[in-house]
């Protein structure tokens, strides 16, 4: 028996809000949609074009009020080649929360504020 990761699901509250923000900060584009037919919730998988773990973004029609996302001990992690032009491009989009010099990382928050970590290609 072999189980292989395939992807994380973050629930949102505005889906194009947060399309249009995985698109700008990490150039992931959308691979598939799921429509409930009474319009309930909408799934869209997310792909960067060179991994195949997905991330999986559900919106809830119901849903109004943030999400509780605990004490930021949780996130996603993405690994970029070009280290500096992702600092520059994330600090450009005002979304950084939290660099950590010392280990050569930072972490951005997206539209509803969950934590994704950038690291260097080699460090």
């Amino acid at each position: 028996m072999k189980f292989r990761m395939v992807h994380n699901n973050f629930n949102v509250l505005d889906l194009e809000k947060s399309l249009k923000f995985y698109a700008d900060a990490f150039d992931m584009k959308e691979v598939r949609r799921i429509n409930a037919k009474d319009g309930s919730f909408i799934i869209v998988y997310l792909e960067d074009g060179s991994s195949a773990h997905q991330l999986e973004l559900t919106w809830l029609r119901d849903r109004k009020e943030p999400y509780d996302l605990g004490d930021d001990e949780f996130h996603l992690a993405f690994r970029v080649d070009d280290y500096e032009e992702a600092h520059a491009r994330h600090e450009k989009m005002g979304c950084i929360c939290y660099e950590n010099p010392d280990m050569g990382i930072y972490f951005v928050t997206d539209p509803d504020n969950y934590w994704l970590e950038v690291i260097p290609e080699k460090r």
